[in-house]
């Protein structure tokens, strides 16, 4: 047997073996490379991967993986740069692992089943669920930042939701406005009567505990005398390896109100960022969304694609849409959903500066699409040819056919100068007249635009 059929052999049975969520974040987008002296070489998507599959599931590969081959293999997991740039990437940078009846405040509806991945938010999604696998022993804290609905909340409660699940663990979800309030509440007591008891309900509900979410750390930044207090808890968790997530809308060193300590406490572990999702996840959360309202057949492509292309850095912004233009055809006596009545349903909820920009996210996410490269890859300054040329295919497009001013072009493509894009287009425009291949190419993705 070749390694490819070998290695989907192993992969049907550890389906078998595991829950799907788990199979496809772990393993679904492995690939076995080679195998060479009783060593089996896997490349995996993600660093995160290379950790987790080591630490938490070597044992059964190698068990089942023997059971195939009838060999005992040896497993190493690479990333796919260390095989073709012959470079080393040390896992120990990824995250710093540390050694009834309750009330957790979860929304059961939030899980990692229904959390929709695309390249802006599985990483956040992998380390999660690596952290709901093992709290308190793979990343501690967890930090998980970016800008109001883009997924942290559901990831929090998709985490506590599946610790609940699997084990005895008891995990207490709030907002940082509410521990704020619970300390104060401990000084609003009859000040002719001692505290004790209020300070006693206080350090259990938040100390003997397995895992504490607080979202919205930001808000703690108005609440000085506060921040004393949860300096405590953490250190009081930590210490007893209690898992501790945190949500924030800006980076750990954002947050330059809350003390240094505090700050350099949720460095600790691992700090993740949530990106605005690219035209390919709106799109998949719209048909998510679509379905659970069961008229799929009935919402058309184009109103997807209307939606998709001016709701672009926010999810409950998408979904909101959605909402507005169901709702709008049932005011309508029902009628059938068309691009009509989608742009009168959400005429005042646009804003219609961003459309001119979403004009451009289109042909970039088309060009993406037509050349197998990622949005960021199109933005970034890489150089190689297959990202490069597509790159100034997208410029001229942008230019000559959305009549885009230069640098405007250039600030959506990552921030380029001016005279980068005038480069490109010229390079295209001497490009296509010798290259009819090139030209089809072209054309092809001007007439999806259109």
């Amino acid at each position: 047997m070749d390694i490819n059929t070998i290695w989907n052999l192993f992969l049907e049975k550890v389906k078998g073996e595991l829950d799907p969520i788990l199979y496809e974040t772990w393993f679904m987008d492995t690939k076995l490379h080679e195998l060479n002296d009783n060593t089996a070489k896997v490349i995996v998507p993600m660093q995160v991967h290379k950790k987790h599959l080591k630490e938490n599931y070597n044992n059964i590969v190698e068990e089942i993986f023997t059971e195939i081959t009838g060999t005992n293999f040896k497993f190493e997991y690479l990333l796919e740069d260390e095989i073709t740039k012959n470079v080393i990437i040390d896992t120990d940078k990824v995250g710093v692992p540390s050694f009834n009846n309750f009330e957790s405040n979860l929304d059961t509806k939030y899980t990692f089943d229904n959390f929709i991945v695309g390249n802006s938010n599985k990483f956040a999604k992998a380390t999660s669920l690596a952290v709901a696998e093992q709290p308190g022993f793979m990343y501690n804290p967890l930090f998980i930042y970016g800008s109001s609905g883009l997924g942290k909340t559901h990831l929090m409660h998709a985490i506590g939701n599946y610790i609940v699940k699997n084990s005895k663990k008891r995990v207490l979800y709030v907002t940082s406005e509410k521990f704020v309030d619970d300390f104060l509440n401990i000084y609003r007591k009859n000040k002719e009567e001692n505290n004790f008891d209020a300070v006693d309900g206080f350090k259990k509900k938040y100390r003997e505990i397995d895992v504490l979410m607080i979202d919205d750390i930001q808000y703690l930044e108005i609440a000085s005398k506060t921040q004393q207090e949860f300096f405590n808890t953490f250190n009081e968790l930590h210490c007893n390896n209690k898992q501790i997530i945190i949500s924030s809308d800006r980076s750990p060193d954002d947050l330059k109100k809350l003390e240094e300590r505090l700050r350099t406490r949720f460095n600790w572990g691992l700090t993740i960022d949530i990106l605005p999702p690219d035209f390919q996840l709106r799109m998949a959360i719209i048909d998510k969304k679509i379905e659970a309202n069961d008229i799929k057949n009935n919402f058309p492509q184009d109103v997807k694609e209307y939606i998709a292309s001016n709701c672009t850095s926010d999810i409950r912004k998408l979904e909101g849409a959605i909402t507005r233009v169901f709702a709008y055809a049932a005011i309508m006596n029902g009628s059938d959903i068309t691009m009509d009545l989608a742009v009168e349903a959400l005429k005042d909820y646009f804003v219609k500066s961003i459309i001119s920009k979403n004009k451009i996210e289109q042909v970039q996410q088309l060009v993406c699409n037509h050349y197998n490269i990622s949005l960021e890859d199109l933005k970034s300054k890489k150089r190689m040819a297959n990202i490069s040329v597509p790159r100034q295919i997208g410029m001229y497009i942008c230019r000559v056919c959305l009549k885009e001013s230069l640098p405007k072009i250039g600030l959506e493509f990552g921030g380029k100068d001016h005279t980068t894009v005038m480069h490109s287009v010229d390079k295209i425009k001497k490009e296509i007249k010798n290259n009819s291949d090139l030209e089809n190419q072209i054309n092809k993705i001007i007439k999806e635009i259109k």
